[in-house]
């Protein structure tokens, strides 16, 4: 008979939004079983968020060397050597990893199961030869790698980002199927590190972004190298390594290109099977576990947070939704998911960030003429021209009286700018308290506080303001 634990809570996934919670309920002296079948972090530690954002780090290092003939610094050629490359990459996620690890865990208290986890019935899991009966369950194994039915691509040897981050060789010709986040990132950087790159997409580079936000960083993936193939799909793939053929079907007519290497990037799949949901009673789909904005499953000892429950896919995404099941699990307080405060962002150069509503979406909830967009240039921005990257704006989008409802960025250092447009948002502020804020000069961050002062443009062709203005100065 297999032994039966009877912990407070179960986390079935080891990632970052599974060990949040594991780390916070036994940090208030709750037992906690964690059951993970593979590397303790999951996908943003070990093949996602930092591998990628240390490759990139790398490749922006390559980019602005090359660049310092413009600072009036001669650096010569520029050596890229990719296996270094790849050691540091590796480094990063070394130097991370006692955080996210199971001897760290178990220092809290956690128990840690090292082992795939299958519901068995509705109140209970088998992991590890063992039962393990919980109070409630946190579901929380992220997503991996979609694969799209291209025919072919079985029979011919492919990346994902679950695998490229092994490259110790620079691609010669490195094909990318998905002009996605993923897609453009992973292109940009390995073209900054030497290889020959081509993108295919079946619509739009960074489709999902407002395009007069995307123009800047398409143009920089050219001046990159980076040879973009849109509104074209892929109708057969075949080869073998160092020689890989795609063939593209583009407004009815087809044509062949050929790489040495081949990287599929069209999305991620949550990753759902062999958790025997069925067994538990748990609704699921396409797209995930079905939750409610409370992040409860149909079964109602279930939660479900981060990629798998079906949302948009983010590590901080995952955070949130794990500081929400805590809270009602632990406390007992209302807990909702607010996804008009959950930011996103691009990590390419220049990076594009977005939170909240967008102009359209906007206007949809409070009518045309409630809703303004308001925007600040980098080419006004005096940090922005000191660092030479004056490509890109800020916009507000404005509601009502003034309140700051969405807001987007593109250009330099954009994603630490997307952190102040998201706390203007989640805390519902206005344009007349971003533009009370005192900024310390020369900063990007300028750019939002400009934004918001433009709001206020219009006041000072008012005649009527202008009237009250010289009867106030004729007294004195």
């Amino acid at each position: 008979m297999s032994h039966v634990l009877t912990p407070d809570i179960c986390v079935v996934g080891g990632g970052s939004g599974g060990l949040s919670v594991a780390a916070a309920a036994a940090a208030f002296g709750v037992e906690v079983v964690l059951a993970e079948k593979g590397p303790m972090g999951g996908d943003c530690l070990n093949t996602g968020c930092v591998p990628s954002k240390a490759l990139i780090a790398a490749a922006r290092a390559a980019r602005h060397a090359r660049d310092a003939g413009g600072f009036g610094i001669s650096t010569g050629e520029v050596h890229v050597d990719f296996a270094a490359v790849n050691a540091h990459v590796h480094g990063v996620i070394e130097a991370i990893a006692p955080h996210d690890s199971v001897e760290r865990f178990e220092g809290l208290g956690v128990r840690v199961l090292q082992d795939a986890a299958r519901f068995v019935d509705a109140r209970t899991i088998a992991c590890a030869g063992m039962l393990v009966r919980a109070r409630r369950f946190v579901i929380a194994t992220g997503s991996r790698p979609a694969v799209p039915p291209i025919p072919g691509l079985d029979r011919v040897p492919y990346l994902t980002n679950e695998t490229v981050f092994g490259l110790t060789e620079c691609p010669g010709h490195l094909l990318v199927i998905g002009g996605g986040p993923i897609g453009a990132e992973l292109a940009q950087a390995h073209a900054r590190l030497g290889a020959r790159v081509s993108v295919v997409e079946a619509e739009r580079v960074l489709g999902r972004e407002d395009p007069a936000l995307v123009a800047p960083v398409l143009e920089a993936l050219r001046a990159d190298g980076v040879d973009m193939v849109e509104s074209a799909r892929v109708v057969a793939v075949e080869g073998r390594a160092g020689n890989i053929r795609l063939t593209l079907e583009c407004d009815g007519a087809r044509r062949e290109i050929a790489g040495t290497h081949l990287l599929v990037a069209v999305g991620r799949r949550p990753s759902i099977g062999g958790l025997g949901l069925e067994a538990a009673g748990i609704a699921h789909g396409p797209r995930g576990i079905e939750v409610g904005s409370d992040l409860r499953t149909s079964n109602r000892r279930v939660y479900a947070i981060g990629d798998v429950a079906g949302g948009a896919q983010f590590t901080h995404v995952a955070g949130y939704h794990a500081g929400l099941v805590v809270r009602s699990i632990l406390f007992r307080l209302p807990a909702r998911e607010n996804r008009d405060i959950l930011p996103r962002v691009t990590f390419t150069e220049p990076e594009i960030g977005h939170v909240g509503l967008t102009p359209d979406e906007a206007r949809a909830r409070f009518g045309d003429k409630a809703v303004r967009v308001l925007e600040a240039p980098f080419s006004g921005n005096d940090r922005a021209r000191t660092e030479r990257a004056t490509q890109g704006c800020v916009r507000l989008v404005v509601a009502g009286r003034g309140r700051i409802v969405g807001g987007a960025v593109v250009g330099p250092s954009g994603g630490e700018i997307t952190n102040l447009l998201s706390v203007l948002v989640a805390r519902r502020m206005s344009v007349r308290e971003m533009a009370s804020v005192v900024l310390p000069y020369p900063s990007l961050s300028e750019a939002v506080r400009r934004a918001a002062i433009s709001y206020y443009a219009e006041s000072t062709k008012n005649p009527w303001l202008r009237r009250v203005l010289r009867l106030l100065a004729w007294f004195g």
